[in-house]
């Protein structure tokens, strides 16, 4: 909340406490903007929310608290009652406009908030096996991935962004023995690709590397001590590509823990055993399952196969497990739509062993498709595979492509337009943002130097309050986003702030005014408001804000 939210949330309280004895829990204090400025800056429903709990009529309520606030909020200018009960406020021009001082005097930092206070909160993301570079379907929840944790640490959180480097299965076998295998066929030696294997590109160029280091050494080994070399330095060397491509795509992560070594370090057994201790398991058929339909799972599930292996799920548990050892008291997974059936089963070993079924939250990130002149794009032109994270940053820009996956709910299917991108329109959401950066920063070069000043009593043209009114809830804005893991709400913000510094710009409100300097003075310190606060915004999102374009 911005000052005045926070007082009229705080004046509302007070009123509720004196007037009817009822202390009113903060989430049932709402204030909002309404859309059409004819009702107020500001509003409240607290009146019907009273309604069940008083049992008196929300009019009723509402003209009491109104009564009660008019003696408390300096900064209204008039308070009414409409329709079954709603309370709306508008604010005096000048206590608007006392945002500007803080912003300018906050600068990078403003926006920030202690809203999570503190919550140790681990967020994985990505975690795409290390056998092949990551493609646009990464690219999604990567962007999304990032995004949240950026709130969650202006916000106040204690956030661990992870990735769970999946290295220890099948997957990784298949890699070693597909290098090995493009590794004798490179000597022009007989070969066999194994046909769930690895065919891509990126197998021949690292196999090429890798003969540069060791040339034939492995010609002269055993085929297992060959395989053997050849999948982990597989694995060690398509990590660090993706590594190389997050980083371009401007995503980075705090800690990046390896499946392997949750096994070398005998986690898998210990939370194996500990089940076992707990009595949360059987045998059947040979094999040990998990009671999983005791914690809200539609069937049992297998951690142990008769065969002695382990299933997918038992080092996903000991992984949850050493997140929580680690002392974060919420866990948040960002997975692909095609893993909602894994959530109950997760879900249910995290109750099993102890910890509350909300202790674990997914996010499911549906499916993209890349569009272009109505055609579906599938593959990569160069190699004929799916498009890669690089590739589709070197064709649209990072900023482009982080925004536009930004933009739109991961729980949705979406649609990226190539070319509306890529265009230098309005039509293209990135553009229309940047652009409004760029023309502030036009306008702030031709006027005068920015002077701080006691009193902004000048700026009482609607567009000017509106401006005020949506910088004003910039920090608000962020704590919910946050809360809510919905980086596309700052989408939403950054696209009313742009639109009300474009209808600024095309305005009557002259910034510039050498005959009016107090009014050029009080204009060049809003705008420079607006700048930064535009600029926290984009950069939250991981979007260049651009001087010129």
């Amino acid at each position: 909340m911005n000052e005045i939210e926070t007082k009229l949330h705080q004046s509302i309280k007070e009123v509720v406490k004196e007037c009817f004895d009822y202390d009113a829990a903060d989430n049932l204090v709402m204030i909002e903007t309404p859309k059409d400025t004819a009702n107020g800056d500001y509003s409240t429903n607290i009146a019907m929310r009273l309604t069940k709990i008083l049992h008196q009529n929300p009019q009723v309520i509402a003209k009491t608290i109104v009564e009660g606030l008019s003696k408390k909020l300096d900064e209204v200018e008039k308070i009414e009652i409409a329709g079954p009960g709603f309370i709306n406020f508008w604010i005096k021009k000048s206590a608007l406009a006392d945002v500007i001082n803080t912003v300018l005097q906050q600068g990078e930092d403003y926006g920030t908030n202690n809203s999570g206070n503190g919550l140790r909160i681990l967020v994985e993301y990505v975690s795409a096996n290390p056998t092949g570079p990551l493609h646009c379907g990464h690219a999604r929840g990567a962007a999304w991935g990032d995004v949240i944790c950026r709130l969650l640490k202006k916000s106040g959180y204690d956030c661990l962004r992870e990735y769970y480097i999946n290295d220890a299965g099948h997957q990784i076998d298949m890699l070693g023995e597909s290098i090995y295998q493009r590794y004798l066929e490179s000597f022009g030696l007989e070969f066999h690709l194994p046909e769930d294997g690895y065919h891509g590109q990126d197998v021949k160029e690292i196999t090429e590397e890798i003969k540069k280091d060791v040339g034939d050494k492995y010609l002269h080994t055993t085929k297992e001590e060959a395989v053997k070399f050849f999948r982990w330095e597989g694995r060690t060397r398509e990590l660090a590509r993706i590594k190389e491509d997050l980083k371009y795509y401007r995503c980075n992560f705090d800690s990046w823990i390896s499946e392997q070594w949750i096994v070398d370090q005998g986690r898998v057994e210990k939370s194996l055993q500990k089940m076992i201790d707990m009595g949360l398991t059987y045998e059947k058929d040979g094999a040990l399952w998990f009671k999983s339909t005791e914690y809200g799972d539609d069937k049992d599930r297998v951690l142990k196969k008769s065969d002695g292996s382990n299933t997918y799920l038992t080092p996903d548990i000991a992984n949850h497990m050493y997140k929580f050892e680690r002392g974060y008291t919420k866990l948040v997974n960002l997975w692909g739509a095609d893993h909602h059936g894994y959530i109950a089963r997760m879900k249910a070993a995290i109750q099993a062993l102890g910890y509350g079924k909300e202790d674990l939250e997914v996010d499911l990130i549906q499916m993209v498709r890349l569009v272009e002149n109505g055609q579906e794009v599938k593959m990569s032109k160069r190699t004929g595979n799916a498009i890669t994270i690089r590739e589709l940053v070197d064709d649209i820009g990072c900023d482009a492509a982080r925004y536009f996956f930004i933009s739109k709910a991961v729980d949705t299917h979406m649609d990226l337009d190539l070319g509306l991108a890529r265009s230098q329109s309005t039509d293209n959401p990135v553009f229309y943002a940047q652009y409004a950066y760029a023309r502030i920063c036009k306008l702030l070069k031709q006027a005068p130097a920015l002077q701080i000043l006691d009193q902004y009593d000048l700026l009482t043209d609607q567009k000017e309050v509106e401006l005020l009114k949506q910088i004003s809830s910039f920090t608000k804005t962020i704590a919910d986003a946050a809360a809510t893991r919905s980086p596309n709400k700052m989408c939403n913000y950054i696209q009313k702030l742009a639109q009300l510094v474009h209808a600024y710009y095309g305005s009557d409100c002259k910034v510039n005014d050498p005959n009016n300097p107090e009014l050029t003075a009080q204009r060049v310190a809003l705008l420079s408001a607006v700048k930064t606060t535009l600029h926290n915004a984009l950069d939250l999102i991981g979007v260049s804000a651009l001087e010129t374009m």
